[in-house]
């Protein structure tokens, strides 16, 4: 497995696209029921491939990612070439900008000497969706990027 199994709940989503998928493998409902209980192993295996495939169309398609902790922010935007970051570093330790409240007090703050910007670009790997993945896996999420457009129109890049 390349990625990550879905979830659960992402399965569920997405079960029209799983029947497709196990259709075009000539799998139907009731063999997929025998493979389950006779082969669980081999089961296992479809999912998992059902699951890269998904996640290798997604990224595929990503422009956008965002990080945000306590007192910072990853603006990440990604296209073809290399990804691109804004980091925003706010250096007031009451501040959390994981809450409405700590967002709020950067909406009016954002050009104290409380707050650091950080811009860099890096050229992706030999596998840029892989690239994509590792963002996620350590905590982005894929956005439309708002935020990335907005502050990149204020900090030079």
């Amino acid at each position: 497995m390349k990625y990550a199994r879905l979830t659960r709940e992402q399965f569920e989503e997405l079960h029209p696209e799983f029947i497709n998928f196990l259709a075009t493998q000539s799998i139907t409902a009731e063999a997929w029921s025998q493979l389950k209980a006779e082969k669980p192993l081999v089961a296992e295996q479809e999912l998992d491939v059902f699951s890269d495939l998904i996640w290798e169309g997604v990224l595929t398609r990503v422009g956008y990612m965002e990080n945000i902790g306590p007192q910072s922010l990853h603006l990440f935007h990604l296209p073809e070439k290399e990804m691109r970051l804004i980091s925003v570093k706010v250096n007031n330790p009451e501040i959390d900008l994981q809450t409405p409240e700590g967002f709020g007090w950067f909406k009016k703050n954002w050009q104290s000497d409380w707050v650091e910007y950080l811009t860099a670009s890096k050229a992706y790997s030999d596998d840029p969706n892989r690239d994509k993945f590792e963002l996620i896996r350590k905590g982005a999420v894929i956005t439309k990027g708002e935020l990335f457009r907005w502050f990149e129109e204020i900090v030079e890049i």
